[in-house]
């Protein structure tokens, strides 16, 4: 349900009214909010609308765009004409040409597309268009030039990886979570905004970027834009990377999501079973599981911190820390005997 007129008011404002927020869900999400659900809660959709005013107050750095998206309105009125089923990116370019006042300008054409690629970033929280004040360093912005939205997204996200490897079993065990990449592999963990940087290594293996946005999943699962089986298997990635009944995953998360202001329900998308967490079950994400999979085995312990939390090989971890006590009582004792004889030395020449 979209509140009259809640959806009027400026895209550049920092704050946004409860009622403004709920037409906002309701119209992009498809849901069903009332303002007194999120007047009750407050965390409802909270990631998502922060991602949202980032972008807006971004793109309106751009010079005359705010005479194709002043509102949310046009915004949201951008959005439904790239959900129709036959949009084209060029339908959506001449439905936008009719709203602008004057044409002709020299930049019209760039102010088309920005606009478009701005309602489909919110639209679908994924980078797309080279936005000149919305890119983030280790980010890739993919470029739509023409065709469906649809059939460009298939293209990015189809299915990965040989049909034939995918024949061997690999099994991403329940070690295989968030928590561990970072204490246990050392990698750096980069919250997304973008699901096209999910689960992708950056920067010489030493960063992770996930994406946390569950509650956008959970309201896109049903739509005709994605792939068909896409967004579930999203959803199974958190479920994998943040299981719903390890304690201490819940309490490391909670922590970052302090922190960073993540979806609380990234955290709550269930849990995988054994056969689950078969990497062939994975489709769309196959690849980069299996090359986190890879990094994540051949990490080394680095630091005392990590050689305490790598379990991955029993047999080793104690082979190491009973040669580490075996070292440090060895130490001690040798420091032990040395002051006694020292100190037997002392009364020799001093025995009063």
């Amino acid at each position: 349900m979209t509140l009259p007129n809640a959806l009027d008011s400026d895209i550049g404002a920092t704050h946004l009214t409860v009622p403004t927020r709920c037409a906002i869900l309701n119209s992009i999400w498809g849901s069903n909010y009332t303002v007194p659900h999120l007047t009750q809660d407050e965390s409802i959709g909270s990631s998502y609308l922060r991602y949202y005013g980032e972008q807006c107050r971004n793109a309106l750095h751009s010079k005359g765009l705010d005479a194709l998206v002043a509102t949310h309105a046009d915004i949201v009125d951008t959005i439904q004409q790239l959900g129709h089923p036959s949009a084209t990116r060029e339908s959506v370019k001449d439905h936008l040409l009719a709203r602008l006042p004057t044409r002709g300008e020299d930049n019209t054409e760039e102010l088309l597309c920005e606009t478009i690629d701005l309602a489909v970033r919110l639209f679908l929280m994924v980078d797309i268009g080279k936005l000149q004040h919305g890119f983030v360093p280790g980010q890739k912005p993919l470029l739509w030039e023409g065709g469906s939205m649809k059939k460009m997204l298939q293209d990015r996200f189809g299915a990965q990886g040989d049909a034939t490897f995918r024949i061997v079993r690999v099994k991403l065990d329940r070690l295989f979570t968030a928590r561990n990449l970072e204490r246990i592999a050392g990698l750096q963990i980069v919250w997304s905004d973008n699901l096209s940087d999910h689960l992708r290594l950056m920067v010489d293996d030493t960063r992770i970027a996930i994406y946390h946005h569950a509650s956008f999943l959970e309201h896109h699962k049903n739509s005709n834009v994605f792939p068909p089986g896409f967004i579930e298997e999203t959803q199974r990635t958190l479920s994998l990377l943040f299981p719903q009944y390890d304690k201490q995953s819940r309490k490391w998360f909670k922590a970052q999501q302090r922190k960073f202001g993540l979806d609380s329900r990234a955290c709550a998308a269930g849990h995988l079973t054994t056969e689950e967490r078969q990497i062939e079950n994975f489709t769309f994400w196959h690849d980069r599981l299996g090359i986190l999979k890879q990094v994540f085995d051949e990490a080394e312990p680095r630091t005392i911190a990590q050689w305490w939390c790598d379990r991955r090989r029993r047999v080793q971890w104690y082979t190491f820390w009973v040669a580490a006590v075996v070292l440090t009582l060895t130490i001690f004792f040798g420091m032990v005997q040395c002051i006694e004889g020292g100190f037997q030395v002392y009364k020799a020449y001093y025995p009063s």
